[in-house]
């Protein structure tokens, strides 16, 4: 083979198309803001076209063993780095795609507008995201998490105030110790094994000397601690609440996503390295019960929050500590769900903190403070009109996108959210008639936490909608309106298409059960030939 096929290549465009289209934005004048949303929404679009087609190749298994594998500087695997499109990649990058053009349409009208290089940083934070999906290699992906949090420090700072300030300090704060802790971790792991390649780390640990097991084991206990402060473990994720809160609302609905990150990344390279060997499977029920106390934070804190910037932030923390307890709990008929679970909880909290920025322009403090005392004190307000007053299309429509969205989040019927959950909860019964400890014990927790949210969004709702007194519709542009739409229809096509869209993530859990078809497929890639009479 003297050439790579076109098709192999545009496994590059999820990081190349980003980071060219971002450094073009640099130079721009600020003031030319139609010119720069342009060039980023025809950036994104470019991106969601790049990620479906890799979505339908992976999936139709054009490539070899459904996966599609990238030789940069073509140097073979394990000596050079391996960008690799596999069904649980190429999903993540489809996400990435649909969920950020929806934060960027939003921003068009206000919050692009604010800084200068809004843009650029966006762009940037896509290309850490998708890197991070895509590269087999952990300082790679330790470089490609440095530009996304880069990025992402920018974008949580945009528009500042004093409250954004602090909560972006403190979140720049976590994360650059993080940071830390990931470049201690693989250099720990390289000491012990000689490669960063996550495919070649499972063959290597399990013919490691036992000697060098100890020194291996705190290596991936300080990468895990990296990778779960960025996924918000307990109690690792106390930043979340605050940052989300104070975070303009296409930054919050971006970083719903960066939480998940940390956790695709144990979901990705704990079966190569772990499934086999001496250390098979380790520090997975350490994960499973760090998963329940963040399931039980989250819960605790959704009750306990008034404000709705932080009760996002705690609905994805459930969302994490659900997911880190079904990677921990070792049962690979739970995954499938997980992951649609992951799909539903984050487009509806991107799509809840996205409403938050225009149900904000109904509330007031007069307003909230009004409310909470006609609550505490059980007064009764008596409108002069009982009947006839029509519900303006404004109003109408945030009304029904924040109950679509908390259905989702909550996990009640009809929507994607209680089918996840009723998925879940078939998974960890398992037809038996004797439900193990631990699995109860997740139920109950996720069954508390449902409950949690049933209990604090319908306090917010009615303190916002019914109790706050006579409300102005707001003035909502339709690049408001339309991405908030575009996430919660995303949610009812998940409900519709259910079936086809668990049979995809059964595919996505046996490719991750059956690592050593992943493995042989990296390390057997072939590097291209040198045409005939070149010079070696």
């Amino acid at each position: 083979m003297s050439s790579l096929p076109w098709i192999q290549h545009l496994i590059l465009a999820p990081i190349l198309l980003p980071l060219l289209a971002g450094a073009v934005l640099i130079p721009v004048n600020a003031k030319r803001h139609g010119l720069k949303f342009a060039i980023d929404l025809g950036c994104h679009l470019l991106l969601l076209a790049a990620a479906l087609v890799l979505f339908w190749q992976t999936d139709q298994e054009l490539w070899p063993g459904s996966m599609g594998v990238y030789l940069a500087a073509n140097w073979m695997a394990p000596f050079g780095i391996a960008l690799v499109a596999d069904r649980l990649s190429t999903l993540m990058l489809v996400l990435t795609a649909v969920l950020s053009l929806a934060a960027l349409i939003f921003s068009h009208h206000g919050w692009s507008r604010i800084g200068a290089h809004f843009h650029s940083l966006f762009l940037f934070l896509l290309m850490g995201i998708n890197g991070a999906f895509l590269t087999h290699d952990l300082f790679n992906l330790f470089v490609f998490f440095e530009v996304m949090l880069a990025a992402s420090y920018g974008l949580v700072l945009h528009g500042y105030n004093t409250a954004r300030i602090r909560a972006g300090m403190q979140y720049i704060a976590i994360n650059l110790a993080a940071s830390l802790l990931f470049l201690i971790g693989i250099a720990l792991i390289y000491a012990c094994t000689g490669t960063l390649n996550m495919a070649d780390l499972g063959p290597r640990i399990a013919v490691l000397a036992p000697e060098d097991l100890p020194l291996l084991q705190i290596g991936a206990l300080i990468l895990a601690l990296a990778f779960l402060t960025k996924g918000a473990m307990w109690p690792l994720g106390f930043w979340l609440p605050t940052t989300y809160a104070a975070a303009s609302p296409p930054v919050a609905a971006m970083l719903v996503l960066m939480t998940k990150v940390g956790l695709y990344a144990i979901i990705r390279l704990w079966p190569l390295a772990f499934a086999d060997g001496p250390l098979a499977g380790f520090g997975l029920e350490a994960l499973f019960w760090g998963g329940m106390a963040t399931l039980l934070f989250g819960t605790l804190g959704t009750l306990a929050a008034q404000e709705p910037g932080r009760m996002a932030g705690y609905a994805a923390i459930i969302s994490s500590g659900t997911l880190m307890a079904i990677i921990g709990s070792k049962q690979p008929g739970l995954l499938g769900a997980g992951l649609y679970y992951l799909l539903g909880s984050t487009l509806a909290i991107a799509a809840f903190l996205l409403l938050i920025g225009l149900i904000e322009r109904i509330r007031t403090p007069g307003t909230a403070l009004l409310a909470l005392t006609m609550e505490a004190f059980a007064i009764e307000e008596k409108p002069e009109e009982p009947v006839g007053v029509g519900i303006p299309a404004a109003l109408a429509f945030l009304g029904l996108a924040f109950a679509g969205s908390a259905l989702v989040i909550t996990g009640l019927p009809p929507l994607s959210g209680f089918i996840a959950k009723f998925s879940l909860f078939h998974a960890l019964l398992n037809g038996s008639s004797t439900v193990p400890l631990q699995n109860g014990g997740l139920i109950l927790l996720i069954f508390c936490s449902g409950l949690a949210g049933i209990i604090a969004l319908m306090r917010f709702g009615v303190r916002t909608f019914w109790a706050s007194g006579n409300i102005q519709p707001p003035s909502l542009q339709h690049s408001e309106a339309l991405p908030i739409s575009l996430l919660l229809l995303l949610c009812i096509a998940m409900t519709i298409y259910a079936g086809p869209l668990f049979d995809y993530l059964g595919r996505v859990s046996q490719d991750l059960a059956q690592p050593e078809h992943y493995v042989e497929g990296v390390l057997s890639a072939p590097v291209i030939a040198a045409p005939a009479g070149a010079r070696p």
